[in-house]
């Protein structure tokens, strides 16, 4: 009796953990967890590649912080590291969002639930979600568009560094002016043949910023590409809420008819009775 029992538990706890596991959304797991590695590639080191920027300004070509109330590139710089953490706080919190209106649309918690699901105002909040992911994927792409801009600035002055004794004689300069960063009437550049050139090629603040705005590219295209798969998903959900919003009505009118129909045949048959007896 006793083994019996165990094998009886073992078969339910069996059942129970194929049951959760057919409840979860896999394709919104998926996409989640791209999102969150891209955003926190993103955010992690476009934090540091900031900070390695305004390290390599003010040590190599002299950049000083202006007054508090101008806007320089410090500011923008501190205004851009702002934005990272307002960023991974909020597709932290959407990341969340989409994980559970993706539990909710699965058909085993649907099963578990009910059909609350398949109502005017579930199928609000999926368009809601399949609007907003659009908006959001868009956002991502022009993120990832900008990143590229550091990343090919960065790259330019990694490849005269590797590529030093090329460009020995040729006297290049870096003048912070052509990238917008400082206004036309200041001069800020390191040419070369100077010693700022030969030591900032030899720091690792050069070599490790420009890969870490690579890191962050790649982090932003990672989510877009989440942002894709969420589309997918969101517009999987929605087809599935509408189909069965329809079977729903179609179930409630075949119910009524056979209701109808249940109450005519009843009717009859007591109009028969009456007439025979």
């Amino acid at each position: 009796a006793s083994g019996r029992l165990t094998e009886g538990t073992a078969y339910c706890c069996f059942e129970c953990c194929i049951k959760c596991l057919g409840g979860i959304p896999y394709a919104s797991l998926i996409a989640t967890i791209l999102l969150y590695a891209g955003v926190a590639l993103f955010c992690g080191c476009g934090h540091e590649a900031l900070s390695g920027t305004v390290t390599i300004l003010q040590n190599y070509f002299e950049v000083v912080r202006g007054p508090l109330d101008s806007l320089d590139v410090f500011t923008m710089i501190d205004i851009f590291k702002y934005v990272i953490y307002g960023v991974a706080a909020a597709f932290f919190v959407y990341g969340i969002l989409l994980m559970v209106e993706g539990f909710f649309t699965t058909g085993a918690i649907r099963d578990l639930y009910g059909d609350f699901k398949i109502t005017t105002c579930g199928r609000c909040v999926s368009a809601w979600f399949i609007m907003l992911t659009y908006i959001f994927m868009l956002a991502w792409l022009g993120v990832t568009a900008f990143t590229s801009l550091p990343v090919f600035m960065y790259f330019n002055i990694w490849t005269m560094c590797q590529n030093i004794t090329a460009v020995e004689g040729a006297n290049l300069c870096l003048d912070l002016r052509q990238f917008g960063i400082i206004t036309m009437g200041e001069e800020k550049k390191v040419c070369t043949g100077s010693d700022k050139f030969l030591k900032m090629c030899e720091s690792n603040e050069l070599d490790l910023t420009f890969h870490l705005f690579i890191c962050a590219l790649a982090g932003a295209g990672a989510a877009v590409i989440a942002m894709v798969h969420y589309l997918m998903v969101l517009s999987a959900n929605w087809a599935y809420v509408k189909d069965a919003c329809r079977m729903q009505k179609y179930e409630d009118i075949k119910s009524k008819e056979e209701q109808e129909l249940h109450d005519i045949h009843s009717t009859r048959s007591k109009e028969r009775l009456n007439a025979y007896t």
